[in-house]
C-alpha cells in the first residue's frame, strides 16, 4: 500500500474528503520525521515506537572489488512493532 492508498483508505474510513484525508497523513508524517530529527521518540501505543539509532563507524568491504573501506558512522531510524501489530500479523 502507497501513501495515496493509504490516505483514501483514512478518507473512506472517517468520512473525510480524499485531499483532507491526505493533508491529515503528510501532517501526522512531517511530524514524526521532525521529531525523530530532533532525537525525540514517538511512541503510538499498539502500533509501534519510532526513535533515531547511531550506527558507529565500521569497516566494510567494497562488493564488487572486495576492497576493505571505511564506513561513516550515521544516524538512522528505528522502529520497534507494538504488540498490536505483531499480533495482527502473527
Amino acid at each position: 500500500m502507497r501513501k495515496p492508498e493509504l490516505a483514501a483508505a483514512i478518507a473512506e474510513a472517517v468520512d473525510l474528503p480524499k485531499e483532507k484525508a491526505n493533508d491529515v497523513l503528510t501532517a501526522i508524517l512531517d511530524e514524526i520525521t521532525n521529531a525523530v530529527s530532533r532525537d525525540e521518540t514517538v511512541s503510538l501505543i499498539g502500533f509501534g515506537t519510532f526513535s533515531r539509532r547511531h550506527r558507529a563507524a565500521r569497516k566494510g568491504k567494497n562488493p564488487q572489488t572486495g576492497a576493505e573501506m571505511d564506513i561513516a558512522a550515521s544516524n538512522t531510524v528505528g522502529f520497534k512493532a507494538g504488540k498490536s501489530l505483531k499480533d495482527a500479523v502473527a
